[in-house]
């Protein structure tokens, strides 16, 4: 940690210089994940040429190194930079339902600095954040990431833990934040649909607690405005009423982030591997 802060306080263009030395390490030398990012991008983007899809490829790896060193900035970051970095477009949609006592959950993806919008939306809300997470394995890490996204404040719970302590403390108006596009496991509970063109798995874990709960449903997407500046915009997917069918929120998300991804295919992580759960002829949507 030590190490890290010291790193943190460097300038942003120092920053940047080195993420643009790793970018040079992951894409030319180590040829970070090539076979994984490679597969996807033919996968969904059949039709592109070999040029195209690589040049999506090292766009790719460019935002993510600097994503990875913004992250070690973020250590040290006082509020005043962080607001000079993210700018909130319209929290509307949120406090109209937090000012009048009601909580809210917040549902994003890996688009942009994920670690930045969590930071930048616990500082601009006004109400208490929950975000789920998953607990890693190693310690360091763990303490790690708690200590990194907490900073200015954010509430850290287990994903698996999120519907329970949301129920403890429901006179606590607040949002719950799920950062929705990971694959759920062969054992989780999932909702299939086509995203990107491929039979896609998704958590239903957001859609069953806000129906548990009534949380009214916001959408949240970050866009790069340039290199190390970006806009947080939130659209309403669901009012805490409305009647829906099972898998209908979750569905909108769906909709919500492809459009995102299709937006700025280079701010997505491509090196995860997406689509490693298959559907099975069986299963229904």
């Amino acid at each position: 940690m030590s190490l890290l802060k010291s790193l943190s306080r460097l300038p942003m263009w120092a920053l940047y210089a080195f993420s643009t030395f790793l970018y040079f390490l992951a894409y030319y030398v180590v040829r970070h994940r090539h076979a994984v990012i490679t597969e996807q991008l033919v996968q969904v983007f059949p039709e592109a040429g070999v040029a195209e899809r690589a040049r999506i490829h090292r766009r790719f790896l460019r935002n993510f190194c600097d994503v990875m060193v913004e992250i070690i900035k973020s250590v040290t970051m006082s509020d005043s930079q962080m607001r000079a970095r993210v700018r909130m477009l319209d929290l509307g949609p949120a406090r109209e339902y937090l000012d009048a006592g009601c909580s809210v959950m917040f549902v994003t993806s890996h688009l942009g600095n994920w670690e930045w919008l969590l930071q930048s939306v616990t500082l601009e809300l006004g109400y208490p954040v929950d975000a789920a997470y998953k607990p890693l394995h190693d310690p360091w890490a763990e303490r790690l990431a708690l200590e990194i996204r907490s900073r200015f404040g954010a509430r850290l719970v287990p994903a698996k833990d999120l519907l329970i302590d949301h129920l403890r403390r429901h006179k606590i108006v607040r949002a719950l934040a799920i950062n929705a596009d990971q694959a759920p496991m062969l054992t989780e509970k999932r909702h299939w649909s086509r995203f990107l063109g491929q039979d896609t798995a998704f958590y239903v874990g957001a859609e069953q607690i806000a129906r548990a709960a009534r949380l009214p449903v916001i959408y949240a997407v970050m866009r790069r405005v340039r290199r190390g500046h970006y806009q947080v915009q939130m659209t309403r997917l669901w009012d805490g009423r409305e009647v829906t069918e099972p898998g209908d929120i979750t569905e909108r998300y769906a909709r919500a982030c492809e459009a995102d991804v299709l937006r700025s295919p280079a701010d997505w992580v491509w090196s995860y591997r997406r689509w490693r759960l298959k559907k099975p002829l069986y299963e229904a949507d």
